[in-house]
């Protein structure tokens, strides 16, 4: 028996843990904790197996692949070639250690010069990986990878998804296996968990138990695939990406791994548009950042980039190693997705009163950064999700996006928990009631008097998108207020070096400067005066267009309910908020001391350019050379063009620069939408017209 404490007692733990999560994640489809998480555990056995040889176990989970089968829902399938799993590299340091050892592996010292290799590139589609076995041109079984060696018959579950081929074109081999990835796209993702939230909230209103709502389009694909009846599935939306042979009788002789893909698309398989061959690990290190960057710009999520040996020859020569080919390694993205402990929740209030639950974490790494707070949205996500303080919870941080609790793991949750109710008690001095309004979504303290909104309005007011005030953050706001210095963002102007110089942290030099900064923004343009005011719908598009109608703030507050509307870019609602604001006694006030203070009314930015963009928009994607994005996106709107975010069937054009976004040079070419170079957008500002050099798709 292994005495735990030991060595052979901490790798045994670790292999006991790993084997718990393989099986939760590979045969039950209900995993307690992220990949991340589960790579960590690995990579700590792999080291210690490294150091300490003597401890290694036939049966270590790091000889293996995936799960064994667990139950009887599907018959098991022996695989005639086995699948295999993949090593990682989680950086650029291992994946140019893995490019040495295959340098290695093909030297050979009767040659004058080294071998060199060639690459493939795949995105690593976070999917479930499946081999599809046809005979004669007919597809006779799917199967699951399992444990490598057997896998689950899923055969009829798979005939239902569409672009699975079920009969193959003339020509192709006797026996073909071929290997991909089942996977559920974002959107079908999105459609099948509200689906299922709804569906919960009716099961508590009939007082009956919710059931767990999928947490990521990977889980939720692969329990969308292991349905018993695969009119389920068949409802689910799945996809398949191929990306490699196993057997093949009676098929041409392939000299690379390109040539495989390009064979398979011939014949009706999907193959990804985004694998790329490559020459030099240089450029597979590009392709692998550039992919971390961009991954949110696909339909489907991915965690990394698959790269392989292009020869087949090269290949044969590598072989693999117990549980992974040689000639193969996954670069894994940062993970975006980890698991921690909710230590409990709590409710923010924002400058319009909303109360905003967020969840107290123990801290994780998660997305490029140490993650400790998280959003929970309003009370019904937190009613729909259903987590508790003390629960184990999944986080997800993509890219800059703010942290958001998923939902919890249900099968670690304590025994006593008990749900958490929404408070109706504002967290302020005040403690006012908090009122959630028929038809809203969200609940808000309406005392107008509310520290917690009051301080929120002054740091938004300073924020970029306002003011742009530098150095009066949310921290120097707090000071200022909790030492009686501000009541509302007009006091801000009124605010002197000594003043600030009695508050920690303060200098001279740095209180010089932020006064300094509070006196440049009284001439910061209406538009931006008008977005700092903060009335509920007015942002930066809207006070643009009421900028350039009424010219200053005296004309915007004497102006009818109904000329507001009829604005661009403000409407009925937002003219409705406008004139609600300004009819406050309070606000009135603020707007007052502005004026006194010096705060320029009627500084709006005419632009005497041509307006020869009017009343089309003009998407920029990617980086130029001669405009920052922003430079750019006001270039258009200088013109009388808008510049959204994203492409739709009203974009007039899509501007291209370096590392362009997949997703929206997708859009562009679905939709037909012509496409600009740096060249042909400077000659579309001049004329307002497309040059003969753009690309309709």
């Amino acid at each position: 028996m292994t005495e735990p404490g030991t060595t052979a007692g901490q790798a045994a733990e670790l292999a006991r843990l790993i084997r718990y999560h393989n099986e939760r994640y590979h045969a039950l489809d209900a995993p307690e904790i992220s990949d991340a998480d589960y790579d960590a555990l690995v990579r700590e056995l792999k080291a210690l197996e490294a150091r300490h040889p003597e401890v290694v176990t036939d049966d270590s989970p790091t000889q293996g692949v995936g799960a064994a089968i667990v139950g009887a829902t599907f018959s098991s399938v022996t695989h005639r070639v086995s699948m295999t799993s993949l090593d990682n590299a989680m950086d650029a340091a291992e994946l140019q250690a893995w490019g040495d050892r295959v340098k290695r592996g093909l030297s050979d010292t009767t040659r004058a010069a080294p071998i060199a290799a060639s690459y493939v590139c795949e995105l690593k589609i976070d999917g479930l990986a499946m081999s599809l076995r046809y005979e004669q041109g007919r597809l006779m079984q799917a199967a699951t990878r399992g444990d490598g060696k057997v896998g689950e018959d899923v055969t009829a579950n798979v005939a239902t998804i569409a672009v699975v081929p079920k009969r193959l074109r003339a020509g192709a081999p006797e026996v073909l296996e071929v290997r991909g990835e089942v996977y559920l796209p974002i959107d079908a993702f999105e459609r099948l968990r509200a689906a299922k939230e709804a569906e919960n909230l009716e099961r508590v209103a009939a007082g009956r138990k919710p059931e767990p709502v999928p947490v990521n389009p990977r889980n939720a694909g692969a329990g969308s695939l292991r349905q018993k009846d695969p009119r389920i599935t068949a409802q689910r939306e799945l996809a398949f990406w191929s990306y490699q042979l196993g057997e093949v009788v009676g098929g041409p002789a392939f000299a690379s791994h390109h040539d495989t893909l390009e064979f398979l698309a011939s014949i009706g398989f999907p193959v990804n548009p985004e694998i790329r061959a490559l020459a030099t690990l240089d450029e597979v290190y590009q392709y692998c950042a550039h992919w971390q960057q961009h991954r949110h710009d696909l339909p489907y999520e991915i965690d990394g980039v698959v790269v392989k040996v292009d020869d087949l020859d090269q290949r044969e020569r590598l072989g693999f190693t117990s549980r992974a080919p040689r000639w193969a390694v996954a670069f894994k993205f940062p993970p975006e997705e980890r698991t921690t402990i909710l230590r409990g929740i709590q409710v923010s209030i924002g400058r319009t009163g909303r109360a905003t639950p967020f969840a107290v974490l123990e801290p994780v790494f998660v997305g490029g950064s140490t993650v400790g707070m998280a959003t929970l949205h309003n009370q019904d996500q937190v009613k729909r999700k259903d987590v508790r303080p003390g629960d184990t919870v999944i986080v997800r941080k993509a890219g800059d996006v703010i942290p958001e609790v998923v939902g919890p793991i249900l099968s670690v949750r304590p025994a006593e928990s008990e749900p958490w109710e929404f408070p109706m008690i504002c967290p302020c001095p005040l403690r006012t009631q908090l009122v959630r309004s028929e038809g809203e979504a969200d609940t808000r303290c309406v005392e107008p008097g509310c520290p917690f909104q009051r301080d929120q309005r002054i740091i938004y007011w300073a924020s970029r998108g306002a003011m742009d005030i530098e150095g009066l953050g949310d921290r120097t706001v707090f000071q200022l207020s909790d030492a009686g210095l501000v009541e509302d963002p007009a006091d801000i102007y009124t605010l002197t070096v000594e003043q600030l110089l009695s508050l920690e942290g303060f200098a001279a030099m740095s209180a010089e400067k932020l006064v300094a900064s509070i006196a440049a923004s009284k001439s910061q343009p209406l538009p931006r005066l008008l977005t700092a005011l903060g009335a509920k719908g007015l942002g930066p598009s809207a006070s643009e267009g009421i900028s350039r109608a009424f010219g200053n703030l005296d004309a915007v507050m004497a102006a009818s309910e109904a000329d507001l509307a009829t604005t661009e870019g403000v409407g009925p609602i937002i003219a409705a908020s406008i004139k609600r604001w300004f009819s406050v006694p309070a606000h009135r006030e603020m707007i007052d001391k502005l004026r006194a203070a010096g705060v320029e009314f009627g500084n709006v930015v005419v632009s005497r350019l041509p307006q020869v963009l009017v009343g089309k928009a003009v998407v920029v994607t990617g980086s130029l050379n001669g405009f920052t994005r922003e430079q750019a996106e006001q270039a258009i709107k200088d013109r009388g063009g808008k510049s959204p975010g994203s492409v739709s069937a009203k974009t007039y054009a899509v501007v291209l620069g370096a590392d362009p976004g997949a997703g929206k040079v997708t859009k562009a070419a679905d939709l037909g939408i012509p496409t600009l170079d740096e060249g042909g957008f400077v000659a579309l500002l001049d004329s307002g017209e497309l040059s003969s050099a753009s690309s309709p798709q």
